[in-house]
């Protein structure tokens, strides 16, 4: 153990056992938060969902987000250290805007994930630099290739994914998402919103009011936009019923 200790105060050197420490501190700090996020993918539309907690009452609730947009099409989902997502979030947004200004069109949602998961893996090989403890789920309905989802986490890792879930209680929502995604998505726009919200009910165990949670959605041909409060409680109200 003693021997090991000296190997987590270097990010670019391996333990005799194949361990990184930092990069494995970075990615339970993302984790540590509290929160857990949601992504599913349904058969023309993405939902994102999170819960929405302000960590001082004297904080203004409605500077208090998790949901971003990075481009009018292209959605976000950030958890982890506040700080590290906006600063993830404002590189995301630079990235779009000089892909458009280069070459003239939107940047896509996949060529967008697979630049930024690249930047985030250089953090894991530069003694200089530290990793951003955040995990980023990025959504969009492409033009060509219809509903994206995608996952990036500090490491630099991407994948596209059918449905995904980041934070506290990941690892419980990805196995109930396993049981209940279908191998092709084929929910319909209420379905994919309510599918991320029962989602989140059953791994924290609680009923949601509108005003807990986030809620981003992008479907085909439209923007990217958050769920107003009024909508989120007509899907509770839906999800309720169901229930029943």
């Amino acid at each position: 153990m003693s021997r090991d200790n000296n190997y987590d105060r270097h990010i670019t050197i391996f333990s005799p056992q194949g361990h990184l420490y930092q990069v494995e501190y970075a990615l339970s700090a993302a984790d540590s938060t509290g929160l857990t996020a949601i992504g599913v993918r349904g058969k023309k539309s993405c939902a994102l969902v999170i819960q929405k907690k302000v960590p001082d009452r004297l904080i203004d609730p409605s500077s208090v987000t998790y949901v971003y947009k990075i481009t009018e099409k292209i959605g976000c989902l950030m958890a982890g250290l506040t700080a590290d997502c906006r600063v993830q979030v404002t590189r995301m947004r630079q990235e779009a805007h000089q892909f458009k200004f280069n070459f003239g069109y939107d940047m896509p949602v996949h060529v967008l994930a697979k630049r930024i998961a690249d930047i985030c893996q250089v953090y894991t090989q530069e003694a200089s630099l530290r990793m951003l403890a955040c995990t980023a789920i990025l959504t969009a309905v492409d033009d060509e290739r219809g509903p994206q989802l995608f996952k990036i986490d500090s490491a630099g890792m991407v994948f596209p994914y059918k449905a995904t879930a980041a934070g506290a209680k990941g690892h419980e929502a990805t196995n109930w998402l396993e049981k209940k995604v279908a191998a092709v998505p084929d929910t319909d726009d209420d379905e994919t919103v309510q599918t991320a919200i029962m989602c989140l009910q059953h791994v924290l165990s609680s009923d949601f009011k509108g005003s807990d949670l986030e809620v981003g959605f992008v479907t085909e041909g439209g923007r990217f936009r958050s769920l107003g409060e009024a909508e989120i409680e007509a899907h509770l109200t839906a999800i309720s019923e169901k229930d029943m």
